[in-house]
């Protein structure tokens, strides 16, 4: 499936699902308000429209600071962790790969958990296929039996997703390289292609970079998680770590791309001018033959000549013909 999963069990606009799940993996939709006090038997998770003008409304009703509310609500973010009114925020950036989409075009996620909540918001129209994916595992029974666990299964699916985006850059670079060198495409295809790759690996390192920070930070305080849970987040830093190298790798590699390209078309360029040279070298005597005994004027010789004609022709291929080979003889041709 290529499309999130808009199933609404709320009267509010701003809901997109609201999970109480049974600490076993499992879980069920719900309507109304999380239940913010501690519960062993599970925990909930309210997933909003965050952008939606009655998302601040619905979480007024729950009771939260207006700190939290506004970091939940924020139209713009970046990666970032931090602990706020007895939660941690999490700020987090998933490529996009929603039908039609650029994959550099990144969505924003935004989290805050608890022991006993999870809330997680995205704009209205920045649908995060990696959501989609924790809300099937939820429905199959196999979803996460705790908070840390729901942070760090999302942190593996978006570093899954960001993975593909990777790979597909590195087989992109790897085809341009090859018809560059067999000549395939245009130069202005090649440009193209390389300017688009050069494109992404920046949009896309912009915040990945980032939220390897933050992510690393987010283990280290180690705080609402488990060892296991800050093991995995661990291990998934070390992956967006390599993800940022290989995009390093990656821009690298367009611009030596680029800079060869760029050689290619001034050799082309420089063979073309060459042999407009030699034409001109060849042609200039000719043209100062033609061009003297062209003059109307009295006295010019070979006038009254018929043969005069074909004697001047025959100096001129002979000319011609001695300037080529003395440009053949210095290795000019």
């Amino acid at each position: 499936m290529n499309q999130e999963i808009e199933t609404d069990y709320s009267s509010s606009s701003a809901v997109i699902c609201y999970y109480r799940l049974d600490g076993n993996g499992g879980g069920k939709q719900r309507d109304g308000y999380p239940d913010m006090q501690v519960d062993e038997g599970g925990f909930d998770w309210l997933h909003l429209r965050s952008d939606d003008p009655a998302a601040v409304d619905y979480m007024r009703g729950m009771n939260l600071n207006s700190k939290l509310i506004e970091a939940l609500s924020a139209i713009e973010t970046r990666p970032r962790m931090q602990l706020l009114e007895g939660g941690v925020l999490i700020n987090l950036r998933g490529v996009n790969t929603n039908p039609g989409a650029d994959p550099e075009d990144m969505v924003a996620i935004r989290v805050w958990f608890n022991d006993r909540v999870i809330l997680t918001g995205r704009r209205r129209e920045r649908k995060l296929l990696s959501i989609d994916d924790l809300r099937r595992r939820i429905e199959d029974g196999t979803g996460p039996k705790h908070p840390g666990q729901f942070v760090a299964m999302l942190v593996e699916k978006l570093a899954n997703r960001i993975n593909d985006v990777v790979d597909m850059i590195d087989d992109e670079l790897t085809s341009v390289e090859t018809e560059l060198d067999e000549r395939k495409d245009s130069v202005r295809q090649i440009q193209q292609r390389l300017s688009d790759i050069r494109k992404q690996t920046a949009m896309i390192r912009r915040y990945l970079a980032p939220q390897r920070e933050a992510l690393a930070e987010l283990y280290r305080t180690a705080k609402h998680l488990s060892e296991d849970d800050c093991y995995s987040i661990r291990y998934q830093t070390d992956r967006i770590t390599h993800y940022v190298e290989d995009l390093d790798l990656a821009r690298e590699r367009a611009l030596v791309l680029h800079g060869e390209l760029q050689n290619r078309i001034a050799e082309q360029q420089n063979s073309r001018t060459y042999l407009l040279t030699i034409i001109a070298t060849v042609f200039l005597p000719l043209s100062f033959l033609t061009g003297v005994f062209g003059m109307n004027v009295a006295g010019l010789p070979g006038i009254e000549n018929p043969e005069a004609f074909h004697l001047l022709s025959l100096g001129m291929l002979v000319l011609a013909i001695i300037l080529i080979g003395y440009m053949w003889f210095k290795k000019w041709l």
